[in-house]
């Protein structure tokens, strides 16, 4: 095919064939492993035996740089990445070499070592007794895992979660078949151990959380002894119930039982409302007994102490005596009188008489209660006349007075 030199300018301004690129590396390969060249698009074999010799010409393709190229490749897969909370074990022809810690890491590619990362931080949870479906679905009963038999013979059916990590990755990997079966099997173990030393209501009601923590600890004693390299976070209790058979008749105990609680409860409530206030008024009665007699104690003392010194006085002056005693029995009589006497013959003719404070004072009980003495004027405040002494005394000298005259 002829050349046009126009036609050579535009070729070599555009592009170039890709299909022309494929033929010539094509080509090249072939020449490596002693093939024939492909012919080229629009061109016309040469049937000439020059061209069949591979060494021919200055198209050698160099062989070094393509098996650096390669063995830079598979170099390069040997990088790797451990994240945090993770472990790479690194592998050489199935051994057990090295154990890497986060970061990135190389290890000698396929097929001399591989790796494996594991994470240890990953909290992975089975259920025992049941198995939960996924967008919101009730889950199904397992009952050949929660049906246990307790210390007093009776069948319950528990369920309960457990969460667990890894706290030894070659543990993890080399002496466990499926880490998922060993952890139900020692949570089966575990719990049904326990269960079985523990009576019905225990392990129904009070003794839920007791079982869950001593369940954990047995299980991880399991777990150890065997070397699975596993740690057992959580064991949480999930359902704990008689039954199905018997569920109606054990409501029914229950409920009997819980009114029997209310009941005690109540009862321990009134008696805790009542005998203290029962005791603080027994206290309050006792204490007022008590304040009363030495009142009156005190006051039969005071009494017989003020006699025995009235008494020597009056041995000594009767007469003065007498007249005290008098005037004080006097005093203390008028002193609760709203009246006043008025000695006729040595008091005056004018008398103040405050009517308005007469009438503030005056009750009317005393309006109704009239008295027998003679020669009484209307009432007047004593504050404002003469005081009850002198009052005494002017009386007593009317008495002796008309005594003296009637003699």
């Amino acid at each position: 095919m002829a050349k046009n030199p126009g036609q050579n300018n535009n070729q070599e301004e555009g592009p170039p064939d890709l299909d022309e690129l494929l033929n010539d590396l094509g080509n090249k390969i072939g020449r490596i492993f002693g093939k024939k060249e492909a012919p080229q698009k629009g061109s016309k074999p040469n049937p000439s035996p020059q061209n069949t010799n591979p060494t021919s010409g200055n198209d050698h393709l160099p062989i070094t740089p393509i098996l650096l190229i390669i063995v830079l490749i598979w170099a390069a897969t040997g990088f790797y990445v451990v994240d945090q909370g993770s472990r790479g074990v690194v592998l050489r022809f199935g051994k057990n070499t090295e154990v890497t810690m986060p970061g990135p890491r190389w290890h000698i590619p396929f097929p001399v070592e591989s790796v494996e990362v594991v994470n240890l931080e990953q909290v992975r949870t089975i259920e025992v007794g049941y198995r939960s479906a996924g967008d919101g679905a009730a889950r199904s009963k397992e009952l050949k895992e929660s049906l246990m038999l307790t210390d007093d013979e009776n069948i319950i059916d528990l369920q309960f979660a457990v969460q667990y990590n890894l706290k030894s990755v070659e543990d993890y990997l080399f002496n466990n078949r499926s880490a998922e079966s060993s952890v139900r099997g020692a949570a089966e173990s575990a719990i049904r151990e326990i269960v079985g030393k523990s009576k019905m209501d225990f392990a129904l009601y009070e003794g839920r959380e007791e079982i869950a923590v001593k369940t954990k600890k047995l299980m991880q004693e399991i777990l150890d002894r065997y070397n699975t390299g596993i740690n057992v976070t959580s064991v949480t209790m999930q359902n704990a119930q008689p039954p199905e058979q018997v569920q109606a008749s054990f409501d029914d105990a229950v409920k009997a039982k819980q009114d029997l609680e209310r009941q005690k409860n109540e009862g321990q409530a009134y008696a805790n409302d009542i005998v203290p206030k029962a005791k603080g008024t027994a206290s309050r009665l006792t204490a007022e007994a008590q304040g009363y007699r030495l009142k009156v104690e005190n006051e039969a003392k005071g009494n017989a102490s003020r006699f025995e010194q009235v008494l020597t006085q009056y041995d000594r002056a009767p007469e003065v005596m007498r007249d005290r005693l008098y005037i004080e029995a006097q005093e203390q009589i008028l002193s609760n009188v709203s009246k006043v006497f008025v000695d006729q013959k040595n008091s005056n003719s004018l008398l103040y008489l405050p009517l308005d404070k007469l009438i503030q004072q005056t009750s009317p009980v005393n309006k109704d209660v009239t008295s027998p003495i003679v020669n009484v004027t209307p009432q007047v405040d004593i504050n404002q006349t003469q005081t009850p002494l002198q009052n005494l005394e002017r009386t007593r000298d009317a008495f002796k007075s008309r005594d003296r005259e009637t003699r």
